[in-house]
């Protein structure tokens, strides 16, 4: 074909064309990156900022990270690599956005899945998560095995493990604490390292 003799609606007919195809092509590929990741920990790269939100490049997929799901105390710097929780796949816009966050609890609940074994064995439990992010995360797990110390197997050996998550989190402080059915033993647990009277 001589692109010379297209006319001027032909050629305007085969931009639209190109240009649909090209969004459709994006579209399967977000897909296909992101239907067995969603509500998953992603590791990704920090490539841009535009306006409010930090652009991270997970496996060649450009996602968003929007000003109210980022934590205000990290830095964001160009080429930092980090772990995003995928929030949402939004085709409402013209074009598909992967939403991804850095404060949701589930992001520390599903690190805790990758670092400790027993978790992701379901030996132990994360029974529940309470978190302000940037400043402090408080984590509440149980065990079904009597022989295993469930807080001692989130801390690791010499607190390796719990040390790798804080690494990542930009030195957020996680308190670890035993689930108990008793609200009475729960609560002074969980307010630990402060004193009840």
């Amino acid at each position: 074909v001589d692109p010379n003799r297209f006319g001027r609606i032909a050629a305007q007919t085969f931009k639209q064309v190109l240009s649909q195809k090209l969004r459709e092509a994006e579209t399967r590929q977000i897909h296909e990156v992101f239907a067995a990741k969603m509500h998953d920990v992603v590791s990704g790269t920090v490539i841009r900022k535009e306006a409010q939100s930090v652009y991270v490049q997970v496996n060649k997929v450009e996602t968003e990270l929007p000003r109210k799901e980022q934590v205000p105390t990290e830095p964001y710097r160009l080429n930092d690599r980090m772990r995003v929780y995928v929030l949402k796949v939004d085709d409402t816009m013209r074009r598909m956005r992967v939403i991804v966050s850095r404060t949701h609890p589930n992001l520390v609940r599903k690190l805790f899945e990758l670092e400790v074994p027993e978790i992701a064995q379901g030996v132990v439990e994360i029974v529940s998560v309470a978190r302000e992010p940037g400043q402090r995360t408080k984590v509440a797990v149980r065990t079904s095995d009597e022989r295993v110390d469930p807080v001692g197997a989130c801390v690791g050996p010499r607190g390796a493990r719990v040390q790798a998550i804080v690494d990542e989190l930009y030195d957020e402080k996680i308190d670890i604490v035993p689930w108990s059915e008793d609200p009475r033993t729960y609560l002074t647990n969980a307010l630990s390292p402060a004193k009840v009277n």
